[in-house]
């Protein structure tokens, strides 16, 4: 028994014979074995499973994310299951649960803007895990988006098309990526020498009915009207689009608008929409496999990963400004 299980493990080169490897690797094959990952799981006190949380099921940003880290994942012989975590449904002892039931060898951590508190707990839980999609103090360990560049990208855009009135339709208030996008186009409007007007920031949230409600509330309030959107995320520019449809406003000729993430809806909407991609499948599988090292106790020291952004993909949303 120990020498098939170590044969069938991998680790036999140095201790049975080439004849009983191949005699044993044959009799597998005809067999059709395959590795009782819960018998194992019970012997190494391991689940072989990994959990990610989302807040957001229609979100593409965590749809990619969640590829990425499935697949990277599987190589290793590793499930993913994914917890849905509704943010206005706080549930406080979640993640403790999870750790004190053993479902899962490891946490991805994945959140809109969650910081601090969040890393204390999962630090004093003393559990794996990698922070997602954020890069906030306190965690040891994360996978992020450079989103000031990203945002500085989107906003050059619309400034090199001749827009100087140009909304931004921010994420959530004091969150960390979303102050890093409003720093980016701060930034960008600074280089420009291109005073920042406070007026043209609208809260919107990741979600098409924020976007919506903050794009009515600009058309209600600003005077005169901005030629240019600048989304945080592609949800909320679904449903800025959606509004100015509704009133008659033409896009691009009236308004143009660029928003960050890219998904083949973004291609699919009218006009298709000009986007700055983030690397959104290599963060989930990034995330994965540095959660990996950090079980296996390969990888110990701090490590905080943050990822540049992809490309701009130039689309029918985005067309010059009228003199």
């Amino acid at each position: 028994m120990s020498t098939a299980s170590r044969v069938l493990r991998g680790d036999s080169e140095q201790r049975v014979s080439q004849e009983t490897r191949a005699r044993i690797l044959a009799s597998a094959e005809a067999l059709e074995y395959v590795p009782n990952m819960l018998a194992r799981g019970l012997k190494n006190a391991r689940s072989y499973t990994i959990g990610i949380t989302i807040p957001q099921l229609d979100n593409p940003v965590f749809y990619d994310a969640i590829q990425g880290a499935a697949a990277a994942l599987k190589n290793r012989g590793y499930s993913l299951v994914i917890n849905y975590v509704n943010p206005s449904e706080k549930d406080e002892n979640l993640y403790k649960k999870l750790v004190q039931r053993r479902m899962v060898d490891g946490l991805l951590v994945s959140g809109f803007d969650t910081g601090e508190d969040l890393e204390k707990e999962l630090n004093d839980l003393g559990f794996p895990h990698v922070t997602l999609n954020r890069d906030v103090p306190g965690a040891r360990f994360s996978v992020s988006h450079d989103n000031q560049t990203a945002a500085m990208m989107a906003v050059d855009h619309l400034l090199e098309l001749g827009h100087r009135r140009i909304v931004h339709l921010a994420g959530h208030q004091g969150g960390v990526n979303a102050m890093a996008r409003l720093a980016g186009y701060k930034r960008a409007l600074e280089r420009a020498g291109v005073a920042y007007d406070e007026s043209l920031v609208e809260l919107a949230g990741y979600t098409a009915a924020g976007g919506a409600t903050a794009m009515k509330r600009i058309l209600e309030r600003v005077s005169p009207r901005p030629t240019a959107i600048f989304a945080a995320t592609l949800m909320s520019a679904a449903g800025a689009l959606q509004v100015m449809h509704e009133k008659g406003i033409d896009i691009p000729g009236e308004m143009s608008m660029i928003s960050l993430h890219d998904a083949p809806f973004a291609s699919l909407v009218y006009p298709p929409l000009t986007t700055v991609a983030l690397a959104n499948e290599e963060m989930g599988r990034a995330a994965a496999e540095l959660l990996l090292e950090v079980i296996e106790g390969s990888h110990n020291v701090p490590r905080r990963i943050v990822l540049s952004p992809v490309c701009l993909t130039r689309r029918a949303s985005t067309a010059a400004a009228k003199a």
